[in-house]
């Protein structure tokens, strides 16, 4: 009897703690919002400015910029070359690098 006792004690706490979880709802306008900040053109790798390309060439020596972009924020993403493998960066117009 203490068995069933304990069981059902244990199955309601495990509800109770399920219940009190927050349902978020999630209808796209954040997700909008965040893209249009965060949307970048694609531009010409010779326009990326002087010091980004300074900031590659000490910080990734031999890689190779295959597709450059900006944001109106005047933020740079790099899609780069080094060898055979390939990476994303992000830099500011200073040439400092961001977190994305």
């Amino acid at each position: 009897m203490k068995t069933i006792v304990l069981v059902s004690a244990f199955a309601l706490g495990s509800f109770a703690s399920f219940a009190a979880t927050p349902v978020i709802f999630h209808d796209g306008i954040a997700e909008d919002i965040y893209n249009v900040q965060d949307e970048f053109q694609e531009i010409d790798a010779a326009e990326v400015p002087q010091a980004i390309t300074d900031a590659l060439a000490a910080d990734y020596p031999g890689a190779e910029i295959s597709k450059a972009y900006k944001n109106d924020a005047s933020e740079y993403k790099l899609e780069i070359i080094i060898g055979e493998e390939t990476a994303t960066l992000y830099a500011n117009e200073g040439g400092e690098w961001i977190q994305k």
